[in-house]
């Protein structure tokens, strides 16, 4: 049996409501989870209700975003939002930022998925002066704002966290960030993308090995593997069709399955999309299986370099979502 994950996170929000997301993290700090991580889906319940909701009903876990679109709030409704639940966590939250996909930014919310770069660099830069409770005007590539001030800021520093894939925004967060998240990734790619975070991090004179490396993990405790990868599957396909997620998974060692996706995708042949992810995709970027093999898989991801490790139960079934969290809570490890 593989030892106790030290900071094992859980996944917030969950089906159906806010009420079960309260009750998932009461329940999860009692279990043992060190952190709640939320993410902004562009189209469930928004991440900082979601976190305050969490703060509400936690004394000792941390709460963080993982992630907040940078695309689609302004500067100041991201310093409210998070000065907010800063204020209702002290110490206890976590910014964390990610430039999304084009299907939330664009499609969903009509704003030009353009410079992700600057406009991440640019963000990070703003956000800090702004949560500091400083007076702040900035004129930049790809953000703007005018002698803005939070009114209440929180009463600790906030500290923000990146979202990574490929080479680039890994050695920005590497650059410029407290930590940084990942998603998506075999254990096999885990040392590549954190060497490239240590790049960023050591050209701004930086312990890249100093930062929190967070990752969320669909996951499903169950005896019927087979089922359980045909469920993730339907979410996959539609997922690594978007560019981003596209060139991530080829970028990982999946260039056929990511050209099948796509071009399934473009032909608007969902079955052929949903096909293309193979059952090897699936269990390599996926954790699945009984609790023991499961435990395995996240420890084996801690020890290629992740520091949380963080479970999403791909469920929609209470009961079942009740059982992936209690199986592997760090009480039971």
């Amino acid at each position: 049996m593989p030892p106790p994950i030290p900071r094992l996170g859980a996944s917030l929000p969950l089906p159906p409501d806010l009420d079960m997301c309260r009750r998932v993290a009461e329940h999860a700090e009692i279990l043992g989870y060190e952190s709640l991580w939320i993410a902004d889906t562009g189209a469930g319940p928004d991440a900082f209700v979601v976190a305050a909701v969490a703060a509400g009903v936690t004394r000792r876990a941390r709460i963080g975003t993982a992630v907040i679109p940078i695309y689609t709030r302004a500067l100041p409704v991201h310093a409210a939002g998070a000065g907010s639940v800063a204020q209702l966590a002290p110490g206890r939250f976590v910014l964390g930022l990610g430039i999304s996909s084009e299907t939330i930014v664009d499609t969903w919310g009509g704003v030009p998925f353009r410079q992700p770069f600057a406009r991440m660099r640019e963000t990070v830069a703003v956000l800090r002066q702004m949560l500091a409770g400083e007076r702040v005007s900035f004129e930049g590539k790809t953000v703007r704002t005018r002698n803005f001030r939070l009114v209440s800021p929180p009463p600790q520093p906030v500290p923000i966290y990146i979202a990574a894939l490929m080479p680039p925004m890994l050695e920005l967060a590497g650059e410029i960030a407290d930590g940084v998240i990942l998603n998506f990734m075999p254990v096999e790619a885990v040392p590549r993308m954190l060497a490239h975070v240590r790049q960023g991090a050591e050209r701004a004179g930086r312990d890249g090995a100093a930062l929190e490396v967070v990752a969320r993990f669909q996951t499903l405790v169950t005896d019927e593997p087979p089922r359980a990868r045909e469920a993730i599957r339907h979410m996959m396909g539609p997922y690594f069709a978007t560019s981003v997620y596209n060139r991530f998974v080829a970028w990982c060692g999946f260039g056929e399955e990511a050209r099948a996706i796509d071009a399934a995708w473009r032909a608007k042949d969902r079955a052929r999309n949903v096909g293309a992810v193979t059952d090897d995709m699936v269990d390599r970027l996926a954790i699945i299986g009984t609790p023991a093999h499961c435990r395995e898989r996240l420890a084996a991801f801690v020890e290629a370099g992740v520091s949380t490790p963080m479970i999403q139960p791909f469920l929609f079934d209470e009961a079942a979502i009740w059982r992936t969290f209690e199986a592997l809570a760090p009480a039971g490890a």
